[in-house]
């Protein structure tokens, strides 16, 4: 149970005790759950993402192996969804377990900045105007950046 990459949604409430359950000596946990959002200046009826699950499921353990080595973590933990999302549903969830709050935070952080740049997803936004792919974001990559220079 290190990364899923799933269809249907999921509890992020249940992921996150079934994740504490087996902690033990454990200082700290952290959880974040990424939500689909709507805007009002462009409302948006459903986010599309697309994958190859296998291809994923591989980057994403590669990553999540990464920051569980870099920042000492007891455990990471990664549900990452794909296909057809609605606007308040969960997208995906990131959960570290550490001795200490601050590689916890710190692995938390690094897995989001690098999911969003590396994690091999194609995201397309449909509203009641039609659809459009969404461009990577620059914010995104600078993110990423900060743990290279560190």
């Amino acid at each position: 149970m290190s990364v899923e990459v799933i269809t249907g949604s999921f509890d992020p409430g249940a992921a996150y005790s079934e994740f504490l359950a087996g902690a033990r000596g454990i200082g700290a946990g952290v959880v974040f759950t990424g939500v689909v959002r709507s805007t009002h200046e462009r409302p948006i009826t459903a986010l599309i993402l697309e994958c190859y699950v296998e291809l994923a499921t591989n980057e994403i353990e590669a990553i999540r192996r990464s920051a569980v080595d870099r920042f000492a973590l007891a455990e990471a933990h990664i549900i990452h969804r794909h296909g057809r999302l609605l606007p308040g549903e969960p997208i995906m969830q990131v959960m570290t377990l550490a001795e200490h709050r601050g590689a916890a935070f710190d692995g938390a952080q690094y897995l989001m900045d690098y999911l969003k740049t590396d994690a091999p997803f194609w995201k397309k936004e449909e509203t009641a105007d039609g659809s459009k792919w969404v461009e990577p974001v620059a914010a995104d990559a600078v993110a990423r950046l900060r743990w290279e220079q560190t």
